[in-house]
C-alpha cells in the first residue's frame, strides 16, 4: 500500500475498559444515480475514539466536517461502512436481533432540534414513556406512570406536565423532555447532538448544566457534540477536534484550550470570542485560514488540511500524518507537531 493511501494511525486510548469505543469508523454516501454524475461522499474517515464511564467528551469541528454523521453511527441510526463501535466492549456492528436492541439500549440520544425531535400527537406520558413499552422494562399503566414522573422529577419539570402535549412547552422545556426519553433505560452513553443549538441563549446554560448534573448523578458517558466552543469548554473533560470526516486532535479539554497542538485547533480556537479581559490581552492575532474547506467528496491525498495550513510542506500533500503524543492523554495528527506545539505556546492562544 502506498504513503498515499494507507490510514493514518488511530489515536492513543486509555487502557480501562471503556463505555464506548469507536475503532476505524468510516462512512460514505453515494448520491446521484448510475450513469448521471453518481458520486461518493466521504462524509468519516477513518475515525478512533474512546469514552469512559462517568466521563464527557466534546467533539467540535466546522459544519460538513461529520459530527453527525458519526453521531448516528454511534447510536445505531446509520450503518458504518468498516470499523467497529464497541459498548462496554461488545461489538454493535456485528449483533444481531435480540442482542443488538439489548446492546442498543445503552446507547441513547438527544437529538439537536427540540421541535422537531418530539412526536405533536403524543403526550409527554406517551413520548417519554415509548422506551420503556418497546423493550418492555415496566409493566403496568401504574409502574410506567411511576417512571416517568421520576424522569420528569430528574429534568426538573413537574410530573403534573405528563397529560400535556409538545406544542404545549417552551423549547428549553421540550429539550427536558426530550433528555428525560433518552435516559429512560439508563443508558451507559448518552450522545448529544448540538442539543442547545436551537435554543435561545437565556437557556442554553440550563439545559447544559442539567446535562452536566446527569452525568454526576447517574453516571453515564456522555459525548457532546456542538460548534459552540465555549459550550464545549463547560461540559466537557476531553474534547476530539473533527476536520473533513476526520479526528485530527484529542486532549484534556484544559490542555486542548491552552496549548492546541494541531495547526486547524489553533485556527478554530483563535477564532472562538472570549469575555476574559485578561486572555483577550495575551491573545494572539486571529488565525485566518485561507481558501474555502475541501469537498468531502474528493478530499486532498497526504494530510486532509494541508491545502489550508500555514505549516505545510510537501510531505503533507504526500503521507497521510501520524498520530503522534504531545503529551499524556493528548494526541494529534500532524507531520509538524513539535514546531505547531511550539508557536502555540508562544502566541497564547486561549
Amino acid at each position: 500500500m502506498s504513503t498515499t493511501e494507507s490510514a493514518a494511525a488511530p489515536l492513543a486510548i486509555p487502557v480501562a475498559e471503556p463505555a464506548l469505543r469507536a475503532t476505524h469508523v468510516s462512512k460514505t454516501f453515494t448520491t446521484g444515480s448510475a450513469g448521471r454524475g453518481r458520486q461518493h461522499v466521504k462524509a468519516v474517515r477513518d475515525v478512533s475514539l474512546v469514552v469512559h464511564r462517568g466521563e464527557s467528551l466534546g467533539i467540535v469541528g466546522e459544519s460538513g466536517c461529520g459530527k453527525t454523521t458519526l453521531a448516528r453511527m454511534l447510536v445505531g441510526l446509520e450503518q458504518p461502512d468498516s470499523g467497529t463501535i464497541e459498548i462496554a466492549g461488545e461489538d454493535v456492528t456485528r449483533a444481531t436481533g435480540s442482542r443488538r436492541r439489548a446492546l442498543t439500549r445503552d446507547i441513547q440520544m438527544v437529538f439537536q432540534d427540540p421541535y422537531t425531535s418530539l412526536n405533536p400527537r403524543m403526550s409527554v406520558l406517551d413520548l417519554i414513556a415509548e422506551p420503556l413499552r418497546v423493550h418492555r422494562t415496566h409493566h403496568g399503566g401504574a409502574a410506567v406512570r411511576e417512571r416517568v414522573a421520576e424522569l420528569l422529577d430528574l429534568v426538573n419539570l413537574s410530573p403534573d406536565m405528563m397529560g400535556r402535549y409538545p406544542h404545549q412547552f417552551s423549547g428549553g422545556q421540550r429539550q427536558r423532555i426530550g433528555i428525560a426519553r433518552a435516559i429512560a433505560l439508563e443508558p451507559k452513553v448518552l450522545v448529544c447532538d448540538e442539543p442547545v443549538s436551537a435554543l435561545d441563549v437565556s437557556v442554553q446554560a440550563q439545559v447544559v448544566n442539567l446535562l452536566r448534573d446527569l452525568q454526576l448523578r447517574l453516571g453515564i458517558a456522555v459525548i457532546f457534540i456542538a460548534h459552540d466552543l465555549g459550550v464545549v469548554r463547560h461540559i466537557s473533560d476531553r474534547t476530539a477536534v473533527m476536520y473533513l470526516g476526520s479526528v485530527v486532535e484529542t486532549a484534556a479539554t484544559a490542555d486542548l484550550f491552552a496549548t492546541p497542538a494541531h495547526p486547524y485547533s489553533q485556527a478554530l480556537l483563535s477564532a472562538s470570542p472570549t469575555i476574559d479581559r485578561e486572555r483577550s490581552a495575551r491573545r494572539a492575532k486571529r488565525i485566518v485560514l485561507q481558501g474555502d474547506p475541501p469537498s468531502p467528496i474528493n478530499p486532498p491525498s497526504g494530510c486532509s488540511f494541508h491545502t489550508r495550513c500555514r505549516f505545510a510542506t510537501e510531505v503533507c500533500s504526500v503521507e497521510v500524518p501520524p498520530g503522534v503524543t504531545v503529551a499524556p492523554e493528548h494526541q494529534a495528527v500532524c507531520h509538524h507537531t513539535s514546531e505547531t506545539v511550539s508557536l502555540s505556546a508562544s502566541e497564547t492562544v486561549r
